[in-house]
């Protein structure tokens, strides 16, 4: 399971890129609030899975 844990921060982290490239780039705030939950999402579910299951 531990796969999936890493993917799931990896993913996150790589949406928090992203929403630091947005917000440099001056992209529509929606956008930005959008894609920081996403990378919220997945690095809560990442680090929650690695608790629960180890």
């Amino acid at each position: 399971m531990t796969g999936l844990n890493t993917i799931l921060i990896v993913v996150g982290l790589f949406l928090l890129g992203g929403v630091y490239s947005f917000i440099k780039q001056q992209m529509p705030k929606g956008l930005i609030v959008l894609l920081s939950i996403g990378a919220g999402m997945c690095l809560v579910a990442g680090v929650l899975r690695l608790e629960v299951w180890n």
